[in-house]
């Protein structure tokens, strides 16, 4: 099994796994010496979640000493993650093992009942930050709603500050190890990074921890996946998967190389990996002719809206900032609106009436947020190109949010890498219903030059109107009291007034 510098375990796969029971093995070995049990042995009980670990002691006379012996335990207010024991002669130990472990795997069982387990995946969010612990902490936030509209249920978050982000480990093996006997003591079964990680990265925290692992960017792309309905929708998507996968197929171990070549042919023929890379690129070429395809379709529409002469307005702004109810409610629209990350991704556009009887096409799209991922960012910038043939863009900031100055400068710096920075612009505060002080938000409306509203109360919408018809190109309010107006939610209204 081993030798002084340490022991080989074989392979356990083939014994039981599960949150609320042990391997059914105990690990019992020598240590030369009355050197207690080491922090390698306690971590490896963890990462095995083995019945019990023991360390028997041997005299200089070859003859066995005492056994210094320890078991995991269930999660608890001193934050323990195992019990170590007395040592004792292996004949004074005086306890029925098997029963032992049946009530420590039913005490667990016990604890984990009280959280909420029906979710296949129960994750430990993690972060590696150097500057900011309040930036973090909005960061682990916004990953705890990308994970919950996954379906995951995050079970505990750990920010770690330190210098540098660990090049393997991100946030440093230490705390890896710590986070891994958290995972086994409350039964998660995931760990998703608040980071990008590389394949190296995911590789080596994987082997060390035994755990599924998750970036953020997997995440929004399952998001993505999960929301995509239109063919257009899909294929984006797609896309983006396809172009996050492909450099990290190029980074596995060669050993899954096989050998492809026919009788005759020169050379080996290509490698398993070779053939996989060149599906991906074949797949990946066919998808961005098939958006171009569509982008064709989609410049066509765009010409035959140019010619009508209606104006176009494009809905910006943060995920979940009320964008699809806005436009829910201006156009009398049916868009799903959802109170969870990106519920919009594909396009929608409908036509809204002013009360001059005018007309407007107003486009919602998909939501924003920080660090987009690059790979999304290209897939969809098709459908973000249709931004540039806006005349006015309507920015829905959600001004409930502690946030939501960070989350303006987030949007508006994906708007400046989109070179439409410069449009016509009207700030939109939403959910104002949900802020309490009315003077704070008047003044903050004067400060950031917007128009508070609650996308879901019709009357507050009312000066929206206005300022959206100033604003666009070819309209004038001189002389508006002097008729009645209808607005666009179908109520007369004598002289133009709300």
């Amino acid at each position: 099994m081993g030798d002084a510098k340490g022991l080989l375990i074989p392979n356990l796969d083939r014994f039981r796994a599960a949150s609320t029971r042990f391997k059914g093995l105990r690990l019992i070995h020598t240590h030369l010496g009355a050197d207690p049990l080491s922090e390698e042995d306690l971590t490896d009980m963890s990462h095995l979640r083995l019945d019990l670990i023991g360390a028997l002691e041997v005299k200089p006379d070859g003859s066995p000493g005492k056994l210094h012996w320890a078991h995991l335990i269930p999660e608890n207010p001193q934050n323990h993650y195992w019990l170590m024991h007395d040592p004792a002669e292996p004949h004074r130990l005086d306890m029925n093992f098997l029963q032992f472990i049946a009530a420590l795997e039913d005490e667990f069982a016990r604890q984990q009942k009280t959280r909420r387990i029906d979710a296949t995946d129960r994750a430990i969010l993690l972060r590696a930050e150097n500057r900011s612990l309040e930036e973090a902490a909005a960061s682990i936030d916004e990953l705890r709603q990308l994970a919950r509209t996954c379906g995951v249920e995050v079970f505990d978050s750990v920010i770690q500050m330190r210098p540098q982000i660990d090049a393997k480990y991100v946030v440093g093996r230490g705390k890896l190890a710590s986070v891994d006997l958290r995972a086994t003591q409350i039964g998660a079964n995931l760990l998703i990074f608040d980071h990008e990680l590389s394949p190296a990265q995911v590789r080596s925290i994987a082997d060390f921890t035994g755990l599924k692992i998750l970036d953020r960017t997997q995440v929004i792309l399952d998001i993505f996946a999960r929301r995509a309905h239109t063919r257009e929708g899909k294929i984006q998507v797609e896309l983006a998967q396809l172009n996050y996968l492909l450099p990290r197929l190029m980074h596995q171990d060669t050993s899954l190389s096989r050998l492809a070549g026919g009788i005759g042919g020169v050379g080996p023929g290509e490698t398993k990996l070779e053939i996989d890379r060149r599906r991906i690129r074949e797949r990946i070429t066919r998808l961005e002719k098939d958006l171009k395809t569509i982008a064709q379709s989609r410049n066509q529409r765009r010409g035959r809206r140019s010619k009508s002469g209606l104006p176009v307005i494009s809905i910006v702004g943060y995920t979940n900032a009320g964008k699809s109810t806005l436009l829910n409610t201006l156009t009398q629209s049916a868009v799903l609106a959802e109170d969870k990350l990106f519920a919009t991704l594909d396009t929608k556009s409908a036509r809204l009436r002013f009360p001059r009887d005018t007309e407007a096409v107003i486009t919602d799209t998909v939501g924003f947020i920080r660090h987009l991922p690059a790979q999304l960012m290209s897939a969809f910038r098709a459908t973000l190109d249709e931004l540039k043939d806006a005349d006015l863009l309507l920015h829905v900031i959600d001004v409930s949010s502690e946030r939501f100055e960070q989350q303006i400068v987030a949007v508006e710096n994906i708007l400046e890498e989109l070179d439409i920075s410069a449009k016509p612009t009207l700030r939109v505060f939403n959910k104002a219903d949900l802020f309490e002080d009315k003077d704070a938000l008047a003044s903050l409306c004067r400060r950031f030059g917007a128009v508070s509203v609650s996308a879901l109360d019709k009357a507050s919408l009312w000066g929206l109107l206005e300022k959206i018809e100033a604003a666009l190109p070819g309209t004038d309010f001189s002389g508006r009291d002097n008729y009645a107006t209808q607005d666009a939610f179908g109520t007369l209204h004598p002289g133009g007034k709300a």
